[in-house]
């Protein structure tokens, strides 16, 4: 079979000026520091998903690297390596490959313009057309690399051992006698090798899914073929989709591959499959995808999805600051970033986590890149949560820098006329900044008739917790004298940071702006001890909570009894791959995706009962049962890339939510089967508080010596499930979605009787 032009088939790209580009390859220059920049030869391999890269080096090997873990290509000198590194007269033939998780960046600079512009226009269109691959060509396209991969002579046929290849590259484990059995019923011409149709058939009988014609044969009423009535009914009864027949006929029309078929208005079980496989048909419901609540209210009333130590791409101690990590962290729809602000040589601040090795990185290249990806993936405001050791001098080139790079963007006075008496709405704030900080005196003041200077410049600043010293190693949390730069203190409106004493006095004391930061430790405690306290306090105000300093290696907190609790500013380690970051994922998935999340009407009332650890009665308690039937699983990548090494994967369902929602069960293992395991095993939850409550789908390598190893994940609000037959994607440990892999379920929510 002709390879080359099957490919660029399959990825919709025929004939396109940029691929054929890519697939001749060039010399790029790679950029590591200002005198260290060698040649690299890169090209496009025939797979049309994978670039080879050749080194001069005698020794080194060639490497190659997927196109599905590039996370963007991004022309011209925009990333911070090639901002240092480079002269801004080359800035037309820059480029950098940004990879997902944590490989670091490669930056490159092309021979001429209009080759950068074919590098980075060719990889953009590959990308996004590999992203939206139809089901079947995926399935083709995963075929076809796999078996080149398999097919060592290069001969396009698959003798049994490069079978036996082949079937480990899919990650199944089939012991030899069934394999032979399999490769023998495929090779009709006895040939001792299999071509063309014959791999196909083969690919069918590995691929063939018993549960899928099993539900398509309930409903396929019209001489073997489902008509759009018979689909109708499937959507309704099982799927409980609110369609109408009009629908159905559309279905038919967008997912039958076979076009007589689709002629006579029929679905096939491909064209049901391939239905099944859609995003729109998924486990989490695409109505919650786009922006669907109200964003007129108070910014205190919704979660904000918020980062801490943003700076960092790695641990605490040592790891590297990057201005990388802000653009990642708002990439992923953070709302919040921390800058941990210090005083740096030629009166420039820097940011870094003080007392550490931490590199540092200059305050204003973090506001450039701040303000070039803020608004990226929601236009919703960005708060910046300023840690400030600096001096009275540096604070006021903060100042200064903020003001000259954010410009009107930033809100430096408050909404509309007179003193505020609320937060405005996140709708409002649309593509603003707030500065979260120290304030010298109270906004009232500026609007006093005779604004009196405040005389006292100096605030007391106790350390505790509105200083994150705990944070920082070996220094005194004793009171101190802190000078404060007028110029910055009064661009702090909305977010003035103040100390903690209790709610009773936040209430009677303080102001709806003035809001105070909770290291994870004393924050649990008031949410376990005084819930609907700080529920009631979280009406009025803002609160953020972070990680307690002893968490050198950047490890999180469970983020949901702080949410549970009202908080909005819940901040967690984004350069950190955990259980709690996949959390955050699931609860910040909805609404755009834009980092504000409303919160449930009773905790937003200021009378509210609402108490989630004790659940009285009330509007929040409605009582569901949940249903999951976990039927299969496809394509789950290897742990391992040891060649040989197969998993015996295992599936977890569990909630978070109130405490009385917090479940866990799993299935048995499967022995030697990541390709297609089935497990068909039925669970039951009881969930009280649905509106809190979050639903994870996560598999594992059972291992009976060890701990089990993470195999890939999916985390949503339960009021974003859809009942019915529905596949789950799956997300690896960097939250992102892993290419064919998947999981099939069945979920029902009832009332509870």
């Amino acid at each position: 079979m002709e390879k080359n032009g099957i490919e660029s088939k399959l990825t919709g790209m025929e004939g396109d000026p940029d691929l054929q580009f890519l697939l001749q390859g060039g010399d790029l220059l790679k950029v590591l520091s200002p005198s260290w920049k060698k040649t690299r030869f890169l090209k496009l391999q025939e797979d049309c998903k994978t670039i080879w890269r050749e080194s001069k080096k005698t020794f080194k090997s060639n490497q190659t690297f997927p196109v599905d873990s590039i996370a963007a290509v991004r022309l011209g000198r925009q990333s911070e390596g090639l901002k240092k590194n480079t002269e801004e007269q080359v800035e037309c033939r820059c480029f950098t490959i940004v990879f997902k998780g944590r490989r670091k960046n490669l930056d490159l600079i092309a021979s001429s313009e209009e080759e950068a512009g074919s590098w980075v226009r060719g990889l953009q269109k590959l990308i996004s057309s590999l992203n939206n691959l139809s089901a079947d060509q995926a399935k083709d396209h995963w075929i076809f690399s796999c078996l080149r991969k398999a097919d060592k002579n290069k001969d396009s046929k698959l003798s049994q051992q490069e079978m036996k290849n082949f079937l480990q590259l899919l990650n199944i484990g089939l012991d030899d006698d069934y394999a032979e059995m399999l490769f023998k019923k495929c090779d009709k011409s006895g040939s001792g090798y299999l071509a063309g149709a014959e791999i196909e058939h083969f690919y069918d009988l590995l691929t063939h899914r018993e549960e899928i014609d099993v539900i398509y044969g309930e409903y396929a009423k019209t001489t073997g073929f489902m008509n759009a009535g018979n689909l109708l009914e499937f959507l309704t009864k099982e799927q409980r989709e609110k369609l109408t027949l009009a629908d159905a006929q559309k279905i038919i029309e967008k997912y039958e591959p076979d076009e007589q078929a689709k002629g006579k208005s029929l679905l096939s079980k491909d064209g049901f499959l391939m239905y099944l496989h859609d995003p729109e048909a998924m486990v989490f419901n695409l109505d919650h995808k786009q922006v669907y609540q109200d964003m007129q209210q108070p910014l205190n009333h919704y979660f904000i999805n918020s980062s801490h130590n943003t700076y960092l791409m790695e641990d605490q101690l040592k790891g590297p600051s990057s201005t990388e990590a802000y653009v990642r962290a708002l990439l992923k729809g953070c709302r919040c970033v921390e800058l941990d602000c210090w005083d740096g040589s030629d009166n420039e601040p820097v940011i870094y986590h003080g007392y550490t090795l931490t590199s540092k990185i200059l305050f204003k290249d973090a506001i450039k890149a701040i303000k070039e990806y803020a608004f990226k993936k929601s236009d919703y405001p960005v708060i910046l949560s300023l840690e400030n050791h600096c001096s009275v001098e540096q604070q006021s080139v903060m100042a200064q820098h903020m003001s000259s790079i954010l410009g009107s963007a930033l809100v430096t006075t408050p909404l509309g006329d007179g003193m505020p008496t609320n937060f405005p709405s996140p709708e409002e704030l649309k593509g603003k900044f707030l500065i979260k900080g120290k304030r010298l005196n109270k906004l009232e003041a500026s609007f006093a008739e005779a604004a009196e200077e405040a005389d006292n410049t100096d605030v007391t600043e106790e350390e505790e917790s509105s200083n994150e010293a705990d944070d920082k190693p070996a220094e005194k949390t004793s009171k101190k004298k802190l000078k404060l730069a007028k110029d910055l203190s009064d661009m702090v409106i909305y977010c003035k940071s103040v100390h903690f004493n209790s709610f009773e006095d936040a209430r009677k004391n303080q102001s709806f702006y003035e809001m105070s930061s909770f290291k994870e430790g004393k924050a649990v405690k008031l949410a376990e001890e005084s819930a609907n306290a700080y529920i009631r306090h979280n009406v009025e105000k803002l609160s953020r909570i972070y990680p307690a300093g002893s968490r050198t290696d950047s490890s999180n907190y469970n983020p949901v009894p702080l949410w549970n609790a009202g908080c909005q500013i819940v901040a967690l380690n984004f350069q950190t791959a955990c259980t709690e970051l996949d959390i955050n994922q699931g609860r910040f998935l909805v609404n755009g995706m834009g980092g504000y999340v409303l919160k449930p009407a009773y905790m937003r009332d200021a009378a509210t009962e609402f108490d989630p650890i004790t659940l009285t009665r009330g509007d929040w308690l409605q009582h569901k049962t949940l249903h999951v039937m976990v039927i299969s699983g496809q394509q789950l990548p290897k742990v391992n890339q040891k060649k040989s090494s197969i998993v015996d994967p295992l599936v977890k369902v569990q909630i978070y939510g109130v405490p009385a929602d917090v479940a866990e069960k799993e299935t048995s293992a499967v022995a030697n089967n990541g390709f297609n395991p089935s497990w068909n095993e039925n669970f039951q939850f009881d969930v009280y508080v649905p509106e809190l409550a979050l639903v994870r789908f996560l598999i594992e390598d059972h291992d009976s010596t060890s701990d089990n190893e993470f195999i890939g994940q999916y985390t949503l609000p339960f009021n974003s499930l859809k009942m019915g037959y529905r596949h789950v994607p799956l997300l690896n440990r960097n939250g992102d979605k892993l290419p064919s892999a998947g999981l099939f379920v069945h979920v029902m929510v009832l009332d509870a009787k």
